[in-house]
């Protein structure tokens, strides 16, 4: 069977390293997303991981708080993530590398788009931490930009739903799964995917973002062999 993508960007929450506990890192359940997308890896998909560091930090500590100041906390919330995953990896077997946005030269490369390019084609996940290294972006940003950086087919966003709904599923029995949508329909309706800014470079690089639950076993595995899981917006 012919593989529906060769090389994607996956977008982690911090969140969803938390597992039960809530925050900081659960590695039981760092184990296995690792193991999920392991599984894609095997059949010689190229992927690249942007995490996020909200189990760790999110937002100002308080509105006196310098927004630059914060955002470099966020970066560096984001860069544990990314070890955390990159040993989880190890663990499994999987060669990996962890680049950061921001040079920490003595626990993790300094992110370079060629050598990003490299390790992926030598079959390396390669994890991206600091998000874009700029403060004011989002690692939904992050994960747009680096994803065009690397050309690859697409954006898949790992969450806990089954994909993009008409309202919060947690909150509302009668909403509805959205199969398909488009960038302009996300931008003018503010559906909860990613930030404008990301969505927007996505849309211009004609990038398809797929919305899909990491939680459920084989869902990657599907996604990648072509089988409709999640919201697709191209």
């Amino acid at each position: 069977m012919e593989l529906k993508y060769k090389r994607i960007l996956i977008k982690l929450s911090g969140e969803s390293l938390a597992g039960n506990i809530g925050h900081g890192i659960d590695f039981d359940k760092a184990l296995e997303i690792c193991g999920e997308i392991k599984s894609v890896c095997d059949l010689g998909v190229e992927v690249a991981i942007v995490v996020g560091g909200g189990n760790f930090w999110r937002g100002r500590s308080n509105m006196h708080m310098d927004r630059c100041t914060s955002d470099y906390i966020g970066m560096l919330g984001t860069t544990m993530n990314a070890l955390a995953l990159g040993d989880a990896f190890k663990q499994l077997g999987q060669d990996v590398r962890v680049q950061t946005g921001v040079e920490m030269r003595q626990i993790a490369e300094f992110y370079i788009k060629n050598r990003a390019d490299r390790h992926l084609n030598k079959g390396r996940v390669v994890i991206f931490g600091c998000g874009t290294g700029s403060p004011f972006f989002s690692t939904d940003t992050a994960a747009a930009l680096r994803s065009a950086e690397i050309n690859a087919d697409a954006v898949l966003k790992a969450t806990n739903v089954d994909g993009i709904y008409t309202a919060d599923p947690r909150k509302d029995k009668d909403a509805t799964l959205i199969k398909k949508t488009t960038y302009m329909e996300v931008l003018n309706k503010k559906l909860n995917v990613m930030d404008s800014t990301a969505t927007t470079l996505c849309m211009d690089n004609e990038i398809p973002i797929i919305v899909f639950n990491i939680n459920n076993k084989g869902n990657l595995l599907d996604l990648i062999n072509g089988k409709d899981i999640g919201t697709l917006v191209n």
